[in-house]
């Protein structure tokens, strides 16, 4: 048996066809341009890559796009002031700072201070605590993609047993929250779940994030079950030379792909997935904000 691939670069194209659609449909409509605005402290070079890719496509979408550099050394106050300034931006519908700050800056603190109409990351208290409730937000974009996902490869998601292994508030807790909105049942697993092991082997659906490469085995997996992986790990690689790396999940994908029903590679699996979700809640965000409906094209 050899699972199914889930091909979230494919999906997530489909998901930004549908918010360029939309985009177009605001245009024509009420007139909205809506507007993103990536902040980048640094120079870190993943948050380079990902920064480029997010205004190269909101661009491509047909939205605004703000971008603003800032020095590595910048004081929290002054970035403070600039999240500040984009709330009271008429024109900007989303902010999204960029992860890692350096660490003489408060992440909690920025974050609490986005407008919470504006979080197209889903991370603000006040949006947390909306999907707590189970009352319309602007959700987490990597936890939003994996649900997606999971729902292309097994349709319903109603009644199946779905563990969630790792449990931070960027990607397990809400991960967790939206199963259990799609009427699963959910277990929250962790590093220190007592036969871990065990507990996956139970899963219909099992959604892996916990940042250690390769945790979940291949007979970690109930035959026939969706995986999600979330991990994305940069690992060792001798086979390809001296100093050389590859990328690999959170699950031992060729183990686990052979007991699978369907999977998500890494790369090419989730990551895709939540940039197309950032672009989609932007044009929420729009037109919530503005009091117009959402295009039907995006399902909300």
């Amino acid at each position: 048996m050899t699972a199914t691939l889930i091909d979230g670069k494919a999906r997530a194209a489909r998901l930004k066809a549908d918010v360029a659609t939309a985009v177009a449909e605001l245009a024509a409509g009420p007139g909205v341009q809506p507007g993103l605005a990536v902040v980048l402290v640094g120079n870190d070079p993943a948050s380079e890559v990902y920064v480029a890719s997010k205004v190269r496509d909101t661009a491509a979408a047909g939205m605004r796009s703000f971008e603003h550099r800032l020095a590595a050394d910048t004081p929290e106050a002054e970035l403070l002031a600039l999240v500040e300034r984009l709330n009271r931006d008429d024109a900007v519908d989303g902010i999204l700072v960029q992860m890692p700050l350096p660490r003489h800056i408060d992440t909690d603190r920025v974050v609490s201070g986005i407008d919470p109409a504006k979080d197209v990351d889903g991370l603000t208290p006040w949006n947390a605590g909306l999907l707590v409730l189970g009352k319309p937000g602007l959700v987490p974009c990597t936890p939003q993609g994996c649900v997606i996902l999971a729902k292309e490869a097994v349709g319903s998601l109603s009644g199946l047993n779905a563990v969630v292994v790792g449990r931070s508030i960027l990607v397990g807790k809400p991960v967790a929250l939206l199963l259990q909105s799609a009427d699963a049942t959910v277990t929250m697993a962790h590093s220190r779940t007592r036969d871990l092991p065990a507990v996956c082997r139970a899963a219909d659906v099992l959604v892996v994030a916990a940042g250690r490469p390769e945790l979940v085995r291949g007979d970690w997996v109930k035959p026939g079950a969706c995986v999600i992986d979330v991990g994305i790990n940069r690992v060792p690689a001798p086979d390809k030379g001296e100093g050389k790396t590859r990328l690999v999940g959170d699950v031992a994908f060729e183990e686990a792909r052979a007991v699978a029903g369907s999977i998500t590679p890494v790369p090419g699996g989730v990551g895709p997935m939540t940039i197309a979700c950032l672009l989609a809640n932007t044009v929420v965000a729009a037109c919530r904000r503005r009091g117009h409906a959402v295009p039907a094209v995006l399902g909300r």
